[in-house]
């Protein structure tokens, strides 16, 4: 007797690879990371974003992409995350602006940390998309030269780049005009040192890491150690 297909539980298969996983985590930390930003943090005469202490992830993240899956795959994880960084901030405007319930008294909290300011949203997206394009396009540009050697090169090369762009273009609109002159400079400064050294800080985690990925993708071919 046969069994039509219609009879039949049908689920679609789930992959090996790690790369829904990977892109998962990285738009999780891209959109915690864009709410955690909307507070300025002093550290004594240090001045950052709430930010600072996960975003940096991203990047390191973005590299594991890059390395492991190449432009094209690292570039959609990265639209993925601008797409779902533009839903984030419309759904938190169309629940600001929806009229509040008896007895809700929290308007004003939640306008100020998770209200649609147009000036936060442009610049962390600006900031993410540049950033992290360019993070991806020069990491896989060196590797061209360098095959599977010198990875930290990679690594550290693409992050001076990609931070460079995000910072300044993120603390330029979103903070230029709000902070100014040296206190500007400041968290400039502050901001893109710090994310640049956490990648270096970083290595000897991000290192197995990539190494682990690589062995385990069925499709990724490795001529030699990295």
């Amino acid at each position: 007797m046969t069994v039509s297909t219609q009879d039949r539980v049908h689920f679609a298969s789930v992959t090996k690879s790690y790369y829904p996983l990977i892109v998962g985590v990285f738009v999780g930390i891209l959109i915690i990371s864009n709410i955690a930003a909307t507070k300025l943090i002093s550290f004594g005469p240090a001045i950052v974003d709430g930010g600072a202490f996960l975003f940096p992830l991203a990047y390191i993240i973005g590299d594991v992409l890059s390395e492991v899956y190449g432009w094209k795959a690292a570039r959609r994880a990265i639209i993925l995350g601008f797409a779902m960084a533009i839903l984030s901030a419309i759904t938190f405007w169309v629940v600001q602006i929806s009229p509040s319930a008896d007895g809700y008294e929290n308007q004003a909290a939640f306008e100020a940390v998770l209200g649609f300011v147009p000036r936060i949203v442009l610049a962390s997206v600006c900031g993410y998309l540049i950033g992290q394009l360019l993070n991806s396009y020069v990491l896989i540009k060196i590797k061209e030269r360098t095959k599977e050697k010198h990875l930290w090169a990679r690594l550290i090369g693409s992050t001076v780049v990609g931070e460079l762009a995000d910072t300044l273009v993120f603390c330029t609109i979103a903070f230029y005009g709000i902070i100014t002159g040296a206190e500007f400079a400041n968290y400039v400064i502050v901001g893109y040192v710090y994310k640049t050294l956490l990648e270096v800080v970083l290595l000897p985690i991000t290192y197995p890491v990539i190494a682990y990925i690589k062995r385990r993708e069925p499709t990724y071919e490795l001529d030699s150690a990295t």
